[in-house]
């Protein structure tokens, strides 16, 4: 398994990109927004030179990781060669279906086709292509380079092979691959994004303020961000798309996403992405900050 395709150069996107070109795969990178692909790499390399600022890389692994990435505009050439696809687009099911009937056509038989999902059904993805044994979930957390956890999701459909074959490429990267079932929200999102909700509704309630809830779960759970930290960099929109399709799935008010989060995600309050979520990210909040410290 030699060349690696990465579809979407977001967040997600360009750290699973970077993170299988440092460890010495070929990449291809696949956005349809040439200025997506310029940001991407914009990205990767400003993530390259803070590790190799702290001693972690040196300036030749830095230059061997930039140049094992090819960026492509066109789903087809970039997947030409793949022996594996990595989905990493917009956690949105007809976006993902559409991605995944074009690769059943346009990719070699013998290409494994993953998605970064982190909610949606691994089986509904696979019944749309024609290779439904050779579909499987590689949940990648945020940031890639950094965190250690992959999970591993089987669609009812996945062979053994797949999942051995992705389970030991996972270690290859230095990750550690955890195996789950297929189930909305999976391991790691049917636990966060309850927790997430609940600080949500906490705050809609006026019980604490946005730093007050995140300083109790800091302190006294020793989680190192607190929840709504949490969901702004996540992206409210992605929480609450997540918590849609677990409440869909499971027909559970428990899943149900707090009024506030919605209207949040309606006013275009997405958190770190646009600025402004639970907390300001704003320029202008950056420069007070700034100047605060020389006041």
């Amino acid at each position: 398994m030699k060349n690696i395709a990465v579809i979407g150069a977001g967040t997600m996107g360009n750290g699973i990109a970077h993170t299988f070109a440092q460890f010495g795969f070929k990449v291809q990178l696949i956005d349809i927004s040439q200025a997506s692909l310029d940001k991407g790499m914009a990205t990767i390399t400003k993530n390259l030179d803070r590790m190799l600022s702290k001693g972690s890389i040196t300036e030749e692994e830095k230059e061997a990781t930039l140049n094992n990435i090819t960026t492509y505009d066109n789903l087809k050439d970039g997947v030409e060669y793949a022996s594996l696809v990595v989905e990493a687009a917009t956690e949105n099911v007809d976006l993902k279906l559409n991605i995944f009937r074009e690769l059943s056509e346009l990719c070699p038989e013998d290409t494994i086709l993953a998605t970064n999902t982190s909610s949606i059904s691994i089986t509904q993805i696979a019944a749309v292509t024609n290779r439904p044994d050779m579909v499987i979930g590689m949940h990648f957390m945020n940031p890639v380079p950094i965190m250690k956890l992959v999970e591993i999701i089987r669609g009812y459909n996945t062979s053994d092979e797949v999942t051995n074959t992705i389970m030991e490429l996972s270690k290859k990267l230095n990750k550690v691959p955890v195996e789950v079932n297929d189930y909305p929200g999976f391991v790691a999102n049917r636990i966060l994004m309850p927790m997430i909700n609940e600080a949500v509704e906490t705050l809609y309630n006026g019980v604490a303020g946005v730093y007050e809830i995140d300083t109790v779960m800091k302190l006294g759970m020793a989680h190192p961000m607190g929840p709504l930290q949490l969901a702004d960099f996540i992206g409210l929109d992605v929480c609450l798309s997540i918590l849609n399709v677990m409440y869909e799935g499971f027909k559970n008010p428990k899943y149900a996403p707090c009024p506030l989060l919605v209207n949040m995600v309606m006013a275009g309050k997405l958190g770190v992405k646009s600025g402004e979520g639970f907390y300001d990210y704003s320029e202008s909040r950056k420069a007070e900050k700034v100047a605060g410290q020389f006041s």
